[in-house]
């Protein structure tokens, strides 16, 4: 394939990814891939792979599903060994295959794995209510923007004070 200089291109289901759909909300969508094999400046065989998906993922801070658009290119180095990563140049990243073969559709899977959020959260989700408060300052009601107040904060400064004067 990297001698012929391959390429490979079109889409696949996400439902038919099992390790990815794990991660979704919802199974629905599919993935447009471009898979090229290719020779590196130092003559390794690469893999460059692009990939273009809009995945279903739950908001936690909402709980509302929206549209993840990954998107992923990016060059891998093709090794039959583990221990030749390390002659990789520094903008390939080492893909070790099972066998000498190469599975197209777990690579795919893999790759958009690697992009996924490890806190989903919606566009817009991110914004808090209220004002940040640094330690010591008294909380803000974000609603009201008025400072909160602890009734018995003042009892325990007392019982603090009675405790030194004993």
């Amino acid at each position: 394939m990297v001698a012929g200089r391959r390429s490979f291109e079109g889409s696949l289901p996400v439902a038919e990814l099992p390790r990815l759909v794990e991660a979704l909300a919802n199974d629905s969508g599919e993935v447009a891939y471009r898979l090229d094999f290719e020779t590196g400046d130092l003559g390794e065989p690469r893999l460059h792979v692009r990939l273009h998906a809009g995945l279903t993922l739950e908001c936690q801070r909402s709980l509302d599903e929206f549209v993840f658009p990954a998107e992923v290119d990016t060059r891998l180095g093709l090794l039959a060994d583990e221990a030749d990563a390390a002659a990789l140049p520094g903008d390939c990243e080492p893909l070790l295959l099972e066998g000498g073969a190469l599975s197209p559709r777990k690579v795919i899977e893999d790759e958009l794995l690697l992009v996924l959020p490890l806190v989903p959260v919606k566009p817009g989700g991110e914004i808090l209510q209220g004002e940040w408060t640094m330690p010591g300052d008294p909380p803000q009601d974000a609603e009201r923007d008025e400072a909160v107040t602890h009734p018995f904060a003042d009892l325990r400064n007392l019982l603090e004070a009675r405790a030194k004067h004993r």
